[in-house]
């Protein structure tokens, strides 16, 4: 369609302007400004952090927009020219639009951000420049609940993507261009930001950082490719050659074996305590140079819990960081960050995904740790795809609602199984019988949708329980809304023998079940008629 025709077609077409309850602008600093930029505002009205938009992305906006009007071409091409327009009144028909996204190919448009600084004179300081990641953002004032951050947080405050799409586009690039040689040179030395290489960084996983940070209150977040990619490199980043590190007994067994057999090749070495077992720490502490605390919380697949606070007051007496894996917890059920620890991860695959459908691991502290870890990740890979970013977003607008679900769920069927005749033991921290109560209960919000229970009967019987369920899937993961369950001596330890698996806790009738957002009275006739099977 040609853009003559696209005017009749959209003779009134205007963006609307930023939403009234965005937060007041902090005034420009100026740097880097041209009198008549365009300029594009959101970020809580960040205006002193300036994106440099790629040129080449509008001119080719803009041709496609004049050729057939394509619906991301038009919303793309007004985009640009309501920040071209600010000041200007009335409509702004859509012939202009493309009028105006053709002359912003020649010159390229800045986009106010919350991502990233640049400088683009002398007179600016190079050391506000940031490459990655972005200043922690407040919500507070008018976000009062963690369900509303984790909907707006990184998009609806704005982000570094032009677009009136209301969900974060996929940007799917391998690197990033400079248009000439002097803007490469401005970015080595630090004059101007890019991700430059898509291992980097990209703005759609940018976003879902800014989400989990917001969440955690921590200042910077890091997603990887997967949660043992996040821990993997967060051990090596943290913890140097030949140091020591404490970890406890009960925790995800690949971890173990990585922190068992491959750290130990670079001179790592470990205790391993109860975690419970505050005197231990503090022998650990006192008989070696320790460089990191690292355990779940709660742990897998007993959900024990560590009291946070406690231990991270005598790690830091020491000297020594501490890092929480709170993936059974979430980020709505337990903030590590605020009762002391340094780092928090998550398998981002869990919970904070919540659909079964996609691979994460997220670090979240304070930039300094972060960057570090930043560092080591941008060498070793494991970089999240652009797609898979997107699939964290949009499972983290409905974290509040399958949380607050599954937290439900799992209580009351945790109540039913501990007090059932055929089940021996129940694990779950919201029960009165769990060595963790009291802790769980000062440090957590709620207590999680996976339930820990011994059958009574043998390895054999309790395969015959798990097969007899018709809701649940039979597989190795959690926190999704498909209800999952797996007998850990078969999925996790099947290849040790009986008496080695009982070293870890791990029985024959074990069984660990993560309840999904299905009715509970569904799930609930679901196990009692298998548990009569037996």
């Amino acid at each position: 369609m040609a853009a003559s025709s696209c005017a009749r077609a959209f003779p009134s077409f205007e963006a609307r302007s930023d939403p009234d309850f965005s937060r007041p602008e902090i005034p420009s600093a100026g740097c880097g400004r041209k009198p008549n930029s365009p300029v594009l505002r959101g970020a809580h009205g960040l205006s002193s952090l300036i994106f440099k938009f790629p040129p080449n992305f509008v001119r080719q906006l803009s041709t496609k927009a004049r050729r057939n009007c394509s619906n991301i071409g038009v919303a793309q091409v007004v985009a640009a020219s309501w920040s071209n327009n600010q000041a200007a009144s009335g409509f702004t028909p859509a012939a202009s639009a493309v009028d105006a996204a053709a002359a912003a190919a020649v010159a390229p448009v800045e986009v106010e951000t919350g991502l990233m600084e640049v400088a683009e004179d002398a007179s600016c300081n190079a050391e506000s420049v940031k490459l990655e990641g972005s200043p922690s953002l407040e919500y507070a004032s008018f976000l009062s609940s963690d369900g509303s951050v984790a909907i707006h947080a990184g998009e609806r405050l704005g982000r570094g993507i032009v677009t009136d799409a209301i969900t974060t586009p996929v940007v799917n690039t391998s690197a990033y261009f400079f248009k000439k040689t002097a803007d490469l040179i401005d970015f080595k030395e630090k004059r101007r930001a890019s991700f430059e290489y898509g291992r980097y960084g990209n703005y759609t996983t940018i976003v879902a950082e800014q989400k989990i940070s917001a969440l955690e209150g921590a200042e910077s977040t890091i997603l990887m490719a997967s949660g043992m990619c996040a821990s993997t490199v967060m051990l090596m980043a943290l913890v140097p050659a030949g140091g020591h590190l404490v970890t406890t007994t009960d925790c995800y067994r690949k971890t173990r074996i990585f922190i068992e057999t491959v750290l130990p090749k670079m001179g790592i070495t470990a205790t391993v305590i109860d975690p419970a077992d505050i005197g231990g720490l503090e022998s650990a502490l006192e008989n070696n140079n320790v460089s990191l605390f690292f355990t779940e919380s709660p742990t897998n697949p007993f959900l024990r819990c560590v009291d946070i606070e406690r231990v991270s007051k005598l790690c830091h007496d020491k000297g020594a960081l501490v890092c929480i894996d709170g993936t059974f917890a979430t980020p709505l059920n337990q903030k590590a960050l605020a009762l002391g620890a340094d780092i928090v991860l998550h398998s981002a695959t869990k919970f904070i995904g919540g659909h079964n459908d996609v691979l994460a691991g997220s670090i979240s502290g304070p930039e300094k740790l972060i960057s570090v870890v930043r560092n080591l990740h941008h060498i070793l890979g494991g970089a999240l795809n652009p797609n898979a970013a997107y699939l964290i977003i949009r499972g983290m607008k409905t974290l509040h609602l399958r949380v607050q679900q599954q937290n439900s769920t799992a209580k009351r069927m945790a109540e039913i199984l501990e007090a059932h005749p055929k089940v021996r033991r129940a694990y779950y921290p919201g029960l009165a019988s769990h060595p963790e109560h009291d802790l769980a209960k000062r440090q957590m919000n709620g207590f999680g949708g996976v339930v820990s229970f011994e059958v009574d009967g043998d390895l054999l019987t309790t395969a015959k329980f798990v097969d007899a369920l018709r809701i649940p899937y039979i597989a190795p993961s959690f926190g999704g809304c498909e209800s999952i369950v797996d007998q850990p001596a078969i999925m996790s330890y099947w290849d040790l023998s009986q008496s080695e698996r009982a070293k870890y806790g791990i029985m024959d009738n074990l069984v660990r079940f993560s309840f999904g957002v299905e009715d509970f009275e569904d799930l609930k006739a679901d196990i009692l008629q298998a548990l009569e099977t037996i």
